[in-house]
């Protein structure tokens, strides 16, 4: 039977989030309101400013309703176990979870709503407990060989399974490997995951059933970004997991950055820049911190400490090189054909460049200087047509062998 308070929980989760997105809005409305009442550089008559303060005694009103029905439906919701006891967790409901904290992740932490994702490492779906006989029960048969699976932004870890096909159950059954997926909420700081990860990693492996010999990485998009980070991390502590990694696929990672999120950012600027338009600029805010580090691919909290998150200030990251004694390898997805233009093939996968997914930067200083052999593009492939490209895993398994 389901756990009834973590669906109460949820449920609860749920209602308060309904009740922040009905401030914002409710906010939205008036400043909209005042815009249009007070057009901007003109003079306001009294009549207008009567009328504003009418209306916002309107709104006063509409958000104490909105605070008071909710903490009212909080305690009910708080009271529905055996109503709810038969509800079920579903994997269409852990995607949509997995989305809202892709988009506003560090606002459901920030607010400790029940539907933050709290880092945890995953078998089959389910949480493995950090303890030695929690791995013992998940890994009866574990040997030395780790393989790490992370997910990109606004994804969980089942989704490693894409078209019938999972890299990381056939790369771990070709090569003796113990799979072990990662998964965490994609809206917060990269950094901060990174760290997060850094910690979970030395854990698990001095909690591991027997001696570790090798861990290997394959990240997806964000996924990438947050293990340079937890390496750079886990090295600066001389952490010795980090002596256990071997090499890092990295698939469809913006090392350099995203343009979708480049594109948001603009488009925030724009709205801010027409004056009846400004107030809905707000809504552009509501990507997460995760995501505004997708816009150049911030890896270090010096990264976004003390900086604007939606302002444009231009790459202000710290370099942080591809490590000497990890073996990386670079793949880029092109939603175009290997004969398109050479235009449409570096728009990539329609969510990062091909220079950015290579580690290529306009910088030379910048580059992370893949080898060439150790690189692949992917044709015709979009960004999560990577998690099923049969070609991407055979490369994948030559480059193993």
């Amino acid at each position: 039977m389901p756990n009834k308070k973590n669906t109460d929980s949820k449920l609860q989760g749920i209602t308060r989030l309904i009740i922040d997105a009905t401030l914002e809005v409710t906010d939205l409305v008036e400043a909209m309101h005042r815009r249009i009442v007070h057009p901007p550089f003109l003079p306001s008559t009294p009549i207008q400013h009567l009328i504003t303060d009418i209306a916002g005694a309107g709104y006063k009103n509409i958000r104490w309703g909105t605070q008071f029905i909710g903490k009212a439906a909080d305690k009910a919701l708080g009271r529905l176990n055996s109503v709810m006891g038969t509800i079920k967790t579903t994997e269409k409901r852990e995607v949509m979870q997995s989305v809202l904290n892709g988009l506003i992740g560090d606002h459901l932490e920030k607010t400790n709503n029940a539907l933050k994702i709290n880092m945890q490492f995953r078998h089959l779906g389910k949480a493995l407990l950090m303890d030695r006989k929690g791995i013992l029960d998940a890994y009866p048969t574990a040997n030395g060989k780790i393989l790490l699976m992370v997910h990109g932004s606004c994804m969980n870890d089942m989704q490693w399974m894409h078209k019938e096909h999972n890299h990381g159950k056939a790369l771990a059954e070709a090569f003796d490997q113990t799979p072990v997926y990662l998964h965490y909420n994609s809206g917060r700081h990269i950094s901060t995951n990174g760290q997060e990860l850094n910690t979970f990693l030395e854990k698990l492996v001095s909690l591991w059933p027997v001696a570790v010999k090798e861990i290997t990485i394959v990240a997806h998009s964000m996924g990438g970004l947050v293990s340079r980070s937890a390496l750079h991390y886990g090295q600066e502590q001389k952490q010795p997991w980090t002596k256990k990694l071997r090499k890092i696929f990295f698939l469809g990672t913006p090392h350099h950055g995203a343009s979708l999120e480049k594109a948001g950012n603009y488009v925030e600027v724009i709205l801010k820049a027409i004056p009846y338009a400004k107030p809905f600029a707000r809504l552009a805010k509501i990507r997460g911190a995760g995501v505004t580090d997708l816009r150049y691919g911030n890896l270090l909290d010096e990264d976004w400490q003390d900086i604007d998150q939606h302002s444009i200030q231009g790459d202000q990251r710290t370099h942080v090189p591809l490590p000497k004694k990890i073996t990386c390898y670079g793949i880029a997805g092109v939603a175009a054909k290997e004969t398109a233009s050479k235009t449409k093939k570096s728009l990539g996968d329609n969510l990062v460049s091909t220079k950015s997914a290579l580690g290529q930067h306009k910088n030379p200083a910048k580059n992370l200087d893949f080898i060439k052999e150790h690189t692949l593009i992917a044709y015709e492939s979009n960004h999560t047509d990577l998690l099923g490209n049969l070609e991407v895993y055979t490369q994948i398994k030559k480059w193993m062998c």
